[in-house]
Formats: C-alpha cells, structure tokens, sequence
C-alpha cells in the first residue's frame, strides 16, 4: 500500500512540475528512471566476495568495487544486471577453475559497494571499456541483463576493443520497453513523458528507440552464446531469438524453468564449453 502511494505521488509530482518547467520535469524523470535501487550488499555476500583479490576503479570520479578471483591465462569479464552486483556470479567463479581462468567483475555504480546513484547503459558501457582498457584484452566477457544488453552495445560502439568471445545472459531487447514501462507504473501524462524523452535524448545522444539489441548485433564480429529462458517473464524471449537471428557468429542455449536468474550447474559447464572451444 506504501508503495502504491508512493508511486502516486511521484507520478503527480512529476505531471504537475511539467506544467510549470518542462526541463526540469524532464531532467527529474529521465534521473528517477536512470536510479536503481541499492540492494544490500549481506553478510553472507560479503564472505564469498572477500574471496576475491579486491581493488578500486576509478571511474568518472567515483570509486568502483572490483574483484579478481584466480590467476589462469584466460581472462573473463562478469557483468551484472539492474539492481544486482558482483555476487550473482557466484555460481560460475564458483565452478570455473583458477587455475585456467582469471575472472574480474565489478559493482556498477550506483550497486553492490560502487558509489553513484545513477546509471544508464551508455554509462555502464563506458566503465566497460575503461575495464578493457586498462586490465588487457579479455578473452570473454559474460554479461546478465542489463549487464548483458550494455555489453553489447559496448562492442557496438566501440568495436577497436577486439572480438573477445560474448556470452550474453537473459538480456532485454528494447529500451523503449523500459519507457512504456515507466510510463505505466507512474502514470505519467504524455506532456510529462515527452519532456523525459526530450532529456533522454540530451543527457545521452540518442532516442530510447536506438537502443536495440538486435540492432547492435548486426555489427558484431564477436562469437556469441545467447542463453535465453523460455519462461523469463523480465527479459522477452522472442529478443534473444531476434538477436540470434540478425548475429551471423552465434550460437544459442535455450531453456525452460529457471527464469531470468538462469541458474544452473548444467548451463554453466555449457557456457565451459563455450569458452574453451
């Protein structure tokens, strides 16, 4: 009930400020949609992350937390989704061994125990290729959700980072559904959502719509695992079957029951596989 209430109000604050400034309703919507919420970094993540050689990255100003397992030859970037951080990868640092892989992930900002309050795909996509930069060529990079559609659009982008193996992980497809979305969860007036839009497209260079990912596939020359669930009701499955379409150099595991999480000992000696191939 709480929360409802909070939601409406947020809504009517945002369609009521558009009526007297249309920028700063704009600018407010655009940061309150690009404000994930911090969940907590527990106790019993804490354990299995001081597992890890940690280390700062020092990016746009904030400081970023960063984890290094094992010192195998093979080097492996993990990329967490929304609202997540660097313990979802537990059950593949876990599995991997250390002696043949060197796995790094990071806590995007605003998550886990990076600072920050905001991110957006172009961001996380920037922290991306300063972790390429500065640590060397990986030889894959894993990516989930968010994690995973900003990874893309990274080798979109900026494709002089090489054709290190890709393996995608129950990625959304579109942003413009996460606009939709938005729209509906607060009520927002279509006034209210063409100034978010207006600023969208100031603040980042490009319209919600850009944002594709069977669109940025098509420039890839990476070799690509999509794994996708039938069932994931937070990520479409039919944009998993779209990108393996349009990415001439994929290969795709699709299965049934374990949702967006993906989590499985048998997908994980798949994705081995994959990496050693």
């Amino acid at each position: 009930m709480k929360k409802r209430l909070f939601i409406f109000l947020v809504g009517t604050y945002l369609n009521t400020l558009v009526l007297f400034s249309s920028r700063k309703a704009g600018k407010e919507g655009f940061l309150l949609f690009c404000r994930p919420r911090r969940r907590a970094v527990k106790p019993h993540h804490l354990e299995f992350l001081n597992t890890a050689e940690r280390f700062i990255v020092n990016f746009d100003g904030k400081k970023v937390q960063a984890y290094r397992w094992g010192n195998g030859p093979k080097k492996l970037l993990l990329l967490h989704g929304w609202e997540s951080h660097s313990y979802w990868w537990k059950s593949i640092v876990t599995h991997l061994s250390k002696e043949k892989f060197t796995l790094y992930s990071v806590d995007a900002p605003a998550h886990g125990l990076s600072e920050g309050h905001y991110i957006n795909m172009p961001y996380y996509s920037e922290l991306i290729e300063k972790m390429i930069s500065e640590y060397g060529r990986f030889d894959a990079l894993l990516g989930h959700s968010f994690g995973a559609f900003s990874m893309i659009y990274t080798f979109h982008r900026t494709p002089k980072l090489g054709t290190p193996k890709l393996v995608i992980m129950a990625s959304p497809g579109e942003v413009t559904e996460f606009v939709v979305y938005y729209q509906r969860t607060l009520g927002l007036s279509r006034q209210t959502m063409d100034a978010v839009r207006a600023y969208f497209e100031e603040a980042v260079g490009q319209s919600p719509s850009f944002f594709s990912l069977k669109e940025f596939v098509k420039t890839l020359h990476n070799e690509g695992l999509i794994i996708h669930d039938k069932n994931d009701y937070e990520a479409p499955f039919l944009h998993a079957l779209e990108a393996h379409h349009n990415w001439h150099n994929s290969k795709m595991i699709t299965t049934s029951g374990l949702g967006h999480n993906l989590k499985s000992t048998e997908l994980i000696s798949e994705v081995e596989k994959f990496l050693d191939a």
